[in-house]
């Protein structure tokens, strides 16, 4: 069997796509206990790989022979390894790649940078952790593991703001059982940028080799539209890349890492690294073409043909295409690590410094669109949530939830109070009435034109206009049509809150007409097609307080074996079946408690 007759689309019995994401398990600074190939930032562990596979020919019989899926490393290997260390008593720490925002109580909520303690790992896509007193779940893709793994938590910030800290932490620390310098802990920092640098350059030489290669000799199967739609300028990518890692490679001091000054690299690189904002951009588009083309099984049959043959890690297509995602994402966490170990008067320091609010300022600017454009999918599906919608769709103007909550409304000529439930988005404020028996049930109501309105704070007392006694109240006031909408929240800081929402509000606006934000209706439409569908839930069911005591008292807490496998086609967001009003709401990522 050739390789020709491989891709020629053979027939072949169908061999699902492995739902999992790389979720980037970083093993430089501490112990790793299996033996079997371990994901770091998307890579692959060569040297485990190398025994287990062998020719193009066994692979193509094996994959037609057999029943079941070629082991994922970063599924089960990360898992083992991450409950290995908890249930001996270890504390394992993540970063934070993207903000995960969140209503739901069950789930952790974090911003990019913050260190999640990981209490528990069982779960392929949703592990529980910790921040400071708040635990719950939260999305494995969405951060990474830290490299120092036994530097005491007291000296490691809950968030990291320009990567500075107090010299009092420079000198030597005890870890584990024996001592360790800032020099140490820096060399194991520079292993990681080298080492997954390395391991990124080969995932992306597989996809232009093994998919991109393959694609283009079938004309038949794929148009150049398709196949820029489905790859966007990953190729520019890997160019950019490969003069970067021998940059890096030239500033890596091989004798003495901690040495090594790496900084000028970034600097030097940081104005090609935008073109991960074209590639970020079009990701979400990638994956609808992928989502519909897998659809028909001849392109799963070729394009597991293609991961076979290229001898690629069991990794579905479309989580491979997110590994730049996820690296852009990951730049300023390194170097904000790297950085905490450069000693002030490290020639390197000032060169990381300035590369890490650069690369900050990339990531900043790639992971607000990304998050805008996942926004328009959620708002779509909360929206087809809601009963007797009328008049046009949020997305018509909106394409971001800024705040939501309950308020009690007062209307003329009666002053009838009304309990409802409210949603700013950008541009418009919608109004939602609760189900009497069935509370998780909103129906539509009403909406205001923000654009048109003026936030007048009240005091406490008599108010002229209605005449009626009232307490942590506002108003929105319409100056063309003297229109008056007044409002009360139940206390002080809640009312506080929409005032600063408000605020928000109208800073959002400006800032999208500033840098020309918007959605295209194509984007729009797909979306609302989205949110009609039916999705599996992905989320582990609620556990409650008192069961996940018991569950941690037991050192290894499982969550049930018949979970649905994560399915990644927007980024790196979990899908959700929609369920119940709060589980709607907690897809609305912008939303700020």
């Amino acid at each position: 069997i050739t390789s020709a007759d491989v891709l020629g689309i053979l027939p072949l019995k169908l061999h699902p796509f492995s739902q999992s994401t790389p979720t980037g398990l970083d093993c430089v600074g501490w112990k790793r206990r299996i033996s079997s190939p371990v994901i770091a930032d998307g890579a692959l562990d060569k040297t485990a790989l190398t025994d287990d596979v062998g020719s193009e020919e066994d692979l193509y019989e094996d994959f037609r022979s057999s029943s079941h899926r070629y082991g994922h490393a970063g599924g089960g290997g990360e898992q083992l390894a991450i409950n290995e260390l908890i249930s001996d008593g270890s504390v394992v720490y993540a970063e934070a790649l993207w903000d995960h925002v969140t209503m739901d109580d069950q789930e952790l909520g974090f911003k990019a940078g913050d260190v999640i303690e990981v209490m528990d790992a069982t779960n392929k896509e949703w592990w529980w952790g910790r921040i400071l007193d708040s635990e719950g779940w939260f999305p494995a893709s969405f951060v990474r593991l830290r490299v120092n793994q036994d530097e005491p938590m007291e000296d490691y910030p809950l968030k990291i703001e320009g990567g500075k800290e107090d010299d009092s932490s420079s000198g030597t620390r005890r870890f584990g059982m024996g001592q360790t310098t800032k020099d140490q802990m820096r060399t194991n920092v520079i292993n990681e940028i080298i080492s997954t640098e390395r391991d990124y350059i080969k995932h992306l030489k597989d996809i232009c080799e093994g998919y991109i290669k393959q694609c283009r000799k079938r004309a038949d199967m794929f148009t150049e539209e398709q196949l820029k739609t489905i790859f966007g300028n990953i190729e520019d990518i890997y160019k950019c890349q490969k003069k970067f890692v021998k940059a890096l490679e030239k500033k890596f001091n091989k004798d003495h890492p901690h040495l090594s000054e790496v900084g000028s690299c970034f600097l030097e690189y940081q104005t090609e690294f935008q073109i991960y904002s074209e590639y970020c951009n079009n990701h979400p588009n990638a994956c609808m073409e992928l989502s519909r083309l897998t659809k028909v099984n001849k392109y799963v049959y070729f394009f597991e043909a293609c991961r076979l043959l290229q001898k690629m890690i069991d990794i579905s297509l479309d989580g491979f295409l997110l590994t730049p995602v996820q690296k852009i994402c990951k730049y300023p966490l390194q170097l904000a690590e790297l950085l905490k170990y450069t000693n002030p008067q490290h020639r390197d320091f000032k060169d990381v410094e300035a590369a890490l609010n650069a690369m900050k300022n990339v990531a900043r600017l790639i992971n607000e669109r990304k998050r805008r454009l996942e926004n328009i999918d959620k708002i779509a599906q909360w929206q087809s949530s809601i009963e007797d919608w009328e008049g046009e769709d949020v997305l018509v103007r909106s394409s971001e939830l800024i705040y939501s909550g309950e308020l009690t409304k007062i209307s003329h000529p009666q002053a009838k109070s009304q309990q409802r439930m409210f949603f700013l988005f950008d541009h418009q404020l919608v109004c939602c009435k609760k189900d009497l028996l069935r509370r998780d049930i909103l129906y539509y109501k009403s909406r205001i034109n923000m654009d048109d309105m003026e936030i007048l704070d009240v005091e406490d007392g008599k108010d002229k206009d209605f005449n009626i006694s009232v307490k942590n109240a506002f108003k929105l006031h319409c100056q063309d049509t003297e229109e008056v909408h007044l409002f009360c929240a139940k206390k002080p800081e809640q009312k506080q809150r929409w005032l600063k929402a408000f605020e928000n509000e109208r800073r959002q606006v400006q800032l999208d007409q500033e840098t020309g934000f918007s959605i295209t209706e194509v984007q729009k439409k797909q979306a609302m097609l989205n949110a009609s569908k039916q999705h599996q839930t992905g989320k582990p069911k609620a556990v409650t307080r008192p069961y996940y005591d018991f569950l941690m008292r037991q050192k290894h807490p499982t969550l049930p074996t018949t979970l649905p496998q994560q399915q990644v086609f927007m980024l790196a967001e979990p899908k959700r079946k929609p369920s119940n009003f709060w589980q709607n709401i907690s897809r609305l990522t912008p939303f700020r408690k």
